[in-house]
């Protein structure tokens, strides 16, 4: 479970992508980028993992986070499949695309959720079904893929793998 309060525990910059989600609050935020407050603490001191797009994040370009390594070694992980619960925020008229990935220690990846464009000014909820599929160790990846607004942005908050994992 990670509501990013303290830091991104445990979870990883990747560094073959173009750049960084940054942990932030909304107090920190320059206007009209990102939501009002956090989803956990629904403060604007509260914290949550952020992108937005600007001149630095040309459209297109990416940032990716990777959850620590998931053994398949677990019964009940492979048996019951898993869940990841969490929380986005993309709002703009011309927001970019976030993708989900569950990806192998042999660099497999198979898209779990793939979101493109303004889905509204508040927190939403979703989860997903971890892949059963073979016996290797997986991580779970958020892509975040810059859009052509400067103001816009996808935030994500209170990440939360199922008790079977």
């Amino acid at each position: 479970n990670c509501n990013f309060e303290f830091d991104l525990c445990g979870w990883k910059q990747d560094e073959d992508d173009d750049f960084d989600w940054n942990l932030r609050t909304s107090n920190a935020a320059k206007a009209g980028t990102g939501p009002a407050t956090d989803h956990t603490l629904q403060e604007p001191s509260g914290h949550y993992i952020f992108i937005k797009s600007s001149f630095l994040q040309l459209p297109g370009k990416k940032a990716r986070i990777s959850s620590p390594v998931l053994s398949r070694r677990n019964k009940n992980c492979k048996v019951c499949g898993g869940v990841i619960v969490f929380y986005y925020h993309m709002y703009g008229a011309h927001i970019g695309s976030l993708i989900v990935y569950q990806r192998t220690t042999a660099k497999h990846e198979n898209i779990l959720l793939n979101l493109t464009g303004n889905q509204g000014n508040f927190w939403q909820r979703k989860a997903l079904t971890l892949n059963g599929d073979g016996d290797e160790d997986f991580q779970v990846v958020f892509e975040g893929i810059a859009g052509k607004g400067p103001k816009d942005g996808i935030a994500l908050d209170d990440l939360t793998f199922s008790r079977e994992c």
